[in-house]
């Protein structure tokens, strides 16, 4: 049984016009394009803190 890793769903509720540019692209980044898109991803510390750094501009759900 291989040890699968924890996933996030993340998704973009906040427009990124007019924000700085290192949060618009720790939004593409995260593989966000659109308004209200879903991406799910790996639960690592890289990703936690882009997250974090933009956590103004999205919605987490472990």
């Amino acid at each position: 049984m291989a040890n699968t890793p924890k996933k996030i769903k993340v998704t973009l509720v906040k427009s990124t016009i007019g924000t700085i540019r290192s949060h618009r692209e720790c939004v593409r980044g995260l593989g966000l394009r659109r308004l209200n898109q879903t991406v799910e991803l790996e639960d690592t510390p890289a990703v936690r803190g882009m997250i974090n750094k933009v956590s103004y501009l999205v919605k987490c759900e472990g």
